[in-house]
């Protein structure tokens, strides 16, 4: 599955009651919070000895994705876009791939 084609499937779910901008700040607050399942689900692995389900980490990162693409659609971006633009700064900063020097 490309971006492209992930955005055109995640855009079938939003709600459609939302305006552009409430739907910007419920996209962007639902990245929030996904991160912080992510970030739970991680730290009671490495701190409270629990397993870590891939399954969940895997659901955790999509709704993160979804956020993620919803948000951007709102603000007029595509995740092509943000890709490669992240991309761009990333060779920019770490010429030669990453180093601690």
């Amino acid at each position: 599955m490309t971006l492209d084609e992930y955005e055109r499937e995640a855009s079938r779910t939003i709600n459609t009651r939302l305006d552009g901008r409430e739907r910007l700040l419920d996209a962007a607050a639902g990245l929030a919070e996904e991160a912080g399942e992510v970030l739970g689900l991680v730290r009671k692995h490495l701190y409270q000895s629990r397993e870590l389900s891939r399954e969940q980490l895997q659901e955790e990162l999509g709704d993160a994705l979804w956020c993620l693409t919803i948000a951007a659609q709102s603000a007029g971006l595509s995740l092509e876009q943000i890709a490669a633009a992240n991309v761009a700064k990333l060779r920019a900063r770490h010429r030669g791939g990453y180093s601690d020097h």
